[in-house]
Order: C-alpha cells, then sequence, then structure tokens
C-alpha cells in the first residue's frame, strides 16, 4: 500500500522517469532485483508532489504516522490534498492511514481516488485487496490482486495469497 519509508527523502530531486515506460519495464523485468529497482522509480515519481509545501507536509505525515499518531496524520493529509487535490500519493497515503485506523470505509473512497487517477497503482491494489480480504470478500480481493499483479508480477507475497484464495474461491483442481 505504501512506499518503502525512505523514498519520500530520494524523491525531492530525483530524475523522474516516464511512467508508461517504467511500467512496461516491470511487467517484463527480468528478475526480482530489477523488479524492486523499477518499482522503487515508480514509488519515486508518484511521491514527487512538485510542490514544497505537500513535500513538508508529506514529511510531517511520515512523522505522524511513525509515532502512531493517525488523527495528525489525517489532519496533515486533508491539506496536502485541498492543496494538490491531483496528487495521488496523498490519497494513498491517507487511505493507509485510514486502514491502520480499521476505517475501511474511509480507506475504501481513498483508494478508489487514488485508482481513479493513477489505475495501475499497484499499491493501491494491493491494499484494496487486503481490506477486501478483512472483511471477508475474497472474490473481489482475489480480482484486486490479480489486477495488481498483472501491472506489478514481482509484488511480494501477493502471488501465495492469489493461490490460496484461487483455491478458496474457485476450488483446486482435481
Amino acid at each position: 500500500m505504501s512506499p518503502p519509508g525512505d523514498l519520500f527523502q530520494a524523491a525531492h530531486g530525483s530524475q523522474t522517469y516516464s511512467l508508461d515506460t517504467l511500467f512496461g519495464a516491470l511487467k517484463i523485468a527480468p528478475d526480482e532485483a530489477s523488479a524492486k529497482a523499477i518499482e522503487e522509480r515508480i514509488w519515486l515519481v508518484w511521491i514527487a508532489s512538485g510542490s514544497d509545501t505537500c513535500n513538508l507536509l508529506m514529511s510531517r505525515v511520515k512523522d505522524a504516522s511513525d509515532d502512531k499518531d493517525y488523527d495528525l496524520a489525517i489532519k496533515l493529509l486533508d491539506a496536502v490534498i485541498a492543496i494538490k487535490p491531483g496528487y495521488v500519493e496523498a490519497w494513498n497515503r491517507r487511505a493507509t492511514v485510514y486502514y491502520l485506523k480499521q476505517d475501511y470505509a474511509h480507506s475504501l473512497a481513498d483508494i478508489a481516488e487514488v485508482l481513479a487517477r493513477e489505475p495501475r497503482h499497484f499499491g493501491a491494489l494491493s491494499g484494496l485487496g487486503m481490506i477486501l480480504q478483512e472483511i471477508g470478500d475474497d472474490k473481489d480481493a482475489l480480482d484486486a490482486y490479480r489486477k495488481a499483479l498483472a501491472i506489478d508480477p514481482h509484488l511480494e507475497n501477493v502471488p501465495d495469497v492469489v493461490k490460496t484464495l484461487t483455491d478458496k474461491v474457485e476450488g483446486r483442481d482435481i
């Protein structure tokens, strides 16, 4: 759902790559190490807000989240979204914080906003799968995980979850 923590600092001033190019490369990455490097570049593009104010607020969001002060993190994210509503990673981070608070309704609403803006957001799709699985909607969770894997075939743990849910939802071959 969320980017690796150290990427928020790395995103400032980093060279950006075309997301289309990166997603194309991700699908054909020859090994896990290559895939992880491409994933990190995608996260860097997503994290780059283009606003010093948003960047500052997002660093405070990270600190608040690390301190488990989720209410403060949400207030800060509300401000980021008000400043820059098209900034996908603010929506995704808020979805993550709501998830951590077990406020699945708000998390799902924010995931919908992420996916409306960036349908290839494998973090949001994985998060969607997690929430749907936790609320007992295994069929839709399986669909979300499969969509995430179609975008990033190298997601950690997701292939195992897909296999388990496939057996549960669709049954096992005899």
